[in-house]
């Protein structure tokens, strides 16, 4: 059996940071590939924090939006959690998602412009220990963004039959030490059934997002997309019940052991770095992710 280990997503939840942290270490000590941290709970906080507890593991952001803090700081932070863990933290930017900047009450302008300004911004800020820069992707045109000024892209939900096609796009003479990453929603239960009823859930957010739903269709899905947007339209509430069981296993992780690590070891026989997104049908983030580790220790 492939013994690679994903990566994890770690969400500092008010509370109870320090099992985050816990986490982290178990991660670090268990050999697992890498550390996503999400931009809620505070993502620059945990990565700094990150730095001091573990001590081999890659970790970054994912993602930092841009719209919540303006070049120069950011560029300062990432340069000081850089340093201080030894150049393991990449940081991780993005635009974030509409309702978030309608929530925030942030002026925001076209995603690929600001984005480039942005990193050029970070790049001109003189801050001498800048780390590697990733960009969050999903459909070609940011992924060309990211493979032409950063080192790393890194999609979230992606849809597995998809991305060969993608990653084709990424230049040759660019690939070496360029982080290529998918944040995979994933439910480890024998029962498949409630595992995923979680990730209908999960994925209701994400599907009510009209770049997601274009990104979908790019992948191949347009039956399903037209079909949640008519739901969308008409019955909020039905969404979960017209996601097809095929699109949602291409999009997500869930199962048994054996089914998890088999999905976790496809992702990498792509060439992309799998990130968990635990979730559990029986408790939180803390649960889901002993099972994890439980799984590959």
């Amino acid at each position: 059996m492939d013994d690679r280990r994903p990566a994890i997503s770690l969400v500092a939840v008010a509370g109870k940071r320090q099992a985050a942290l816990e986490a982290a270490r178990e991660a670090d000590r268990q050999g697992f590939a890498g550390i996503a941290c999400p931009s809620i709970g505070g993502a620059m906080g945990l990565c700094a924090s990150l730095a001091h507890v573990t001590d081999t593991i890659p970790f970054w952001t994912s993602i930092q939006p841009i719209y919540l803090s303006n070049a120069h700081e950011t560029a300062v932070v990432a340069g000081h959690i850089g340093e201080v863990s030894g150049g393991r933290f990449t940081l991780g930017l993005g635009v974030s998602h509409g309702p978030v900047h309608q929530r925030l009450g942030l002026d925001v302008g076209r995603p690929l412009a600001d984005t480039r300004n942005y990193v050029d911004a970070l790049r001109a800020s003189g801050e001498p220990s800048l780390p590697a820069i990733a960009l969050a992707t999903l459909r070609d045109k940011m992924l060309g963004l990211a493979a032409e000024i950063s080192d790393g892209a890194i999609w979230a939900n992606a849809s597995l039959s998809a991305m060969a096609p993608q990653l084709a796009r990424v230049p040759e003479a660019k690939r070496e030490g360029f982080l290529l990453a998918n944040m995979i929603p994933t439910v480890i239960d024998e029962d498949r059934a409630a595992a995923e009823a979680i990730h209908r859930r999960t994925l209701t957010g994400y599907v009510s997002l009209p770049n997601y739903r274009n990104y979908w269709k790019q992948a191949g899905y347009v039956e399903e997309m037209d079909a949640i947007e008519q739901a969308l339209a008409t019955d909020p509430k039905s969404v979960p019940s017209v996601m097809s069981d095929t699109w949602l296993r291409d999009c997500t992780l869930s199962g048994s052991a054996t089914e998890v690590r088999d999905g976790v070891a496809a992702w990498w026989e792509l060439g992309v770095t799998p990130i968990a997104v635990m979730s559990s049908t029986t408790g939180g983030q803390i649960k889901a992710l002993q099972q994890l580790f439980d799984i590959y220790d």
